[in-house]
């Protein structure tokens, strides 16, 4: 070789090395810069005030099938430029107007000895980044990715707070550890599921929330899943960095893509203040523009329901135990023996109506209403319900009817099985039976492993399954609650009628063994980014024995604690889980329940601290009156808080209800105060929260 030809292939180099694009956002906080290496890879780094948030990371993809990867031989051709600012109005939310304000690059690369065009398009928030590959249409048309190589290099070995890397669940409690722990402490982390693939023993899922020994709070997370496979994070202990691990589908294959098209968009939420990590609505702004033209059909919810009595195992979800199995249509239900543990009958469903009624709550769910349920869980049986036919002692059409007259809504349960080809085939059907009979919302399940057989809850294929029912249900003016499905990735931006997920380790474990304590002070960070939860909150007896008494597991929390979580836990469907007793029980402290709202037009982030204490004051979005909720990790504090954040001039009288002195999660959980304070914006107040404690505040304007 001459030593022309070296000096121009070293000069090429170094040209594509040099090649430096910089990003700021519009308040000039964030910078972020895009590199390509000497090799042609596409790299970026991220600064906040003019400190590492992000090191300098790869980017690109691994191919199937094909000799050259999409990581590297890239070369610029195009580098577009933009800033949008907008303010939308979500259907409901955390506060009644949105601001979408970013600067864009988009940048364009050539691959050497392909064609390929690949864009990478940066949108840099005054919170963070957001960032996804593009294809545009090209004859590269048809790809498997085979790994995604998207890489979020740390600064240190930071405070995170993660749950396990999963194919199939999020249901874990969450781990506190240095990054460098993560591999030691994997095993331990994961506990039994109806359906779990852990994948690595420094996986991780997101969103994930971190913390530096500077104070700096760092979340990874994506926004807009749509036809892809969720993302998760791999470590590297050694360089601390984390790379891109999408769910694999039957055949080990990440996601199949046709051009034109993008991925979801990969999230980096950062700030010095951790409540200004709760505060960031740049997952939702990532997503596409609502799609539907009439949303008056969405309404935010707070609802009852025949469940909690069936987690507990005082009820049940089936009508017999006279068969060890049954086939739909075939087993006659009429020659069978009922037992008198069934939950949904129509007179006890009718008890629960009636509770909904007397206290002012919109809608009643009820679980194994539908014939299937004896044999439902752990076969892989593929044709379990059909979501139409009801057991022998409930009447569709008396409920319906006496819903109606006393104006309570009815919550439909459609339990899958995880047989997601079965739920298709009967989606419309199920649908139509539900707007015969007025229901207007459905709480969705995928418990157990996915039918087809080898996919995967967080794959490309089960990703679209969700998305499928959820623009179907949209057909019908029908709002979803979907559970054991992928986590959200503010995709009710787009399609509002997702009025709730669980996605997470919900009450219900309080009822298989109960969760840390500190569990709701994470969650905020980590879950509720992408959107809502279906926490089903409200519990006041945490002793379980004493709603069944084969069940000896104990809730880890304080009955100001749940009241707390109505503010805290943002969801516009909430349900107050408890038994109708118990809630009569201590029906000073079940009025808090009945008059927190569940659609807000402001909300304030007063103080937080992941695995600490969050504390939130929310604006009523029809009213004047404003709520203020806490949850309390492990060690007992005084919150203060400020009520600056009320109409300067007026007067409100708050009620606090809060933990005793000697309250505890442990030992005195039912022990709580209500007071009652005068306040104005001048006031500043003091509140004692327990280990896993909590309280929650009224405020309403007086004369």
């Amino acid at each position: 070789m001459s030593k022309f030809v070296v000096v121009l292939l070293v000069g090429f180099a170094f040209a594509k090395a040099i090649q430096a694009q910089t990003l700021k956002s519009p308040n000039g906080a964030f910078e972020m810069q895009f590199t390509l290496d000497s090799n042609g890879t596409p790299q970026y780094q991220l600064q906040l005030n003019g400190e590492p948030v992000i090191k300098k990371s790869s980017l690109g993809f691994e191919l199937k099938n094909d000799e050259k990867s999409l990581k590297n031989d890239f070369s610029v051709v195009a580098t577009d430029r933009s800033s949008f600012d907008e303010t939308w109005q979500p259907v409901w939310g955390e506060e009644s107007q949105i601001r979408n304000h970013y600067n864009e690059m988009a940048v364009t690369l050539k691959q050497a000895g392909t064609d390929r065009i690949m864009v990478i398009r940066f949108r840099l928030f005054d919170d963070g980044l957001g960032f996804r590959y593009e294809f545009p249409q090209q004859e590269f048309t048809y790809f498997v990715i085979k790994e995604e190589l998207t890489q979020f290099a740390m600064t240190g070995d930071h405070t995170a707070y993660w749950i396990a890397g999963d194919y199939d669940t999020q249901e874990y409690d969450y781990t506190t550890s240095r990054l460098s722990q993560i591999g030691a402490l994997h095993n331990s982390a994961i506990s039994d599921n109806a359906s779990q693939t852990p994948f690595s023993p420094t996986g991780v899922q997101t969103a994930l929330m971190m913390k530096t020994d500077d104070g700096l709070y760092i979340n990874i997370h994506e926004a807009a899943l749509v036809d892809y496979s969720a993302m998760h994070l791999n470590l590297d202990e050694e360089t601390m960095v984390f790379t891109s691990k999408l769910t694999p589908d039957v055949n080990g294959d990440m996601a199949y893509m046709q051009a034109p098209t993008t991925t979801p968009w990969r999230t980096i939420i950062a700030s010095k203040n951790a409540t200004d990590i709760l505060a960031s609505r740049m997952t939702y702004n990532l997503n596409e523009p609502l799609a539907l033209e009439d949303t008056s059909w969405i309404k935010p919810t707070k609802y009852i329901g025949v469940w909690w009595e069936m987690i507990t195992g005082k009820s049940s979800w089936s009508y017999t135990n006279d068969l060890p199995a049954i086939q739909l249509g075939k087993t006659d239900y009429s020659t069978l023996e009922p037992n008198d543990t069934h939950g949904a009958t129509t007179a006890h469903v009718k008890d629960y109506i009636d509770f909904a009624a007397q206290h002012g709550f919109d809608a009643v769910l009820v679980e194994g209403w539908n014939q299937g349920w004896e044999d439902w869980f752990g076969h892989s049986k593929d044709y379990v319900f059909d979501f139409v036919t009801p057991y022998p002692d409930f009447d569709v059409k008396g409920i319906y009817e006496y819903a109606k007259s006393k104006d309570v809504k009815m919550i439909m349960h459609h339990e899958t099985s995880g047989s997601t080809r079965n739920y298709e085939r009967h989606l419309d059907t199920a649908f139509q039976f539900m707007k015969k009979y007025g229901y207007d919302a459905v709480k969705t399940g995928y418990v157990g492993n996915i039918l087809p057989r080898g996919e995967h809850h967080y794959g490309q294929w089960t990703v679209n399954h969700y998305q499928h029912v959820l623009e179907k249900a949209a057909e019908y003016e029908i709002m979803i609650n979907a559970h054991e499905a992928v986590r959200p990735t503010g995709i009710a931006r787009t399609y509002p009628n997702l009025i709730g997920n669980e996605s997470a380790r919900g009450t219900e474990f309080q009822a298989f063994g109960g969760s840390k304590p500190n569990h709701t002070t994470i969650l905020p960070f980590t879950r509720l980014i992408g959107g809502p939860m279906d926490y089903t909150p409200g519990i006041f007896e945490m002793d379980i024995s004493k709603v069944n008494p084969d069940n000896d597991s104990h809730g880890n929390f304080t009955l100001a604690n749940q009241l707390g979580l109505y503010v805290v836990m943002y969801s516009p469907l909430q349900m107050a889980a408890d038994l109708p007793e118990n809630y009569n029980r201590f029906l000073d402290a079940f009025q808090f329940i009945k008059e927190v709202p569940v659609d807000w037009e402001v909300s304030k982030y007063l103080e937080a601290e992941p695995g600490g204490y969050i504390t939130i004051a929310r604006k009523d979005k029809n009213s004047s009156s404003w709520f203020v909720g806490n949850s309390n990790g492990t060690t007992a504090r005084t919150a203060t808080v400020d009520f600056k954040f009320l109409e300067k001039g007026k007067k409100y009288k708050a009620t606090i209800y809060a933990d005793a002195k000697d309250a505890h999660y442990k030992n005195n959980p039912q022990a709580y105060k209500i007071t009652t304070k005068n306040v104005t914006h001048k006031t500043k107040l003091d509140v004692f929260t327990a280990p896993g404690g909590g309280f929650g505040i009224s405020v309403v304007e007086v004369e």
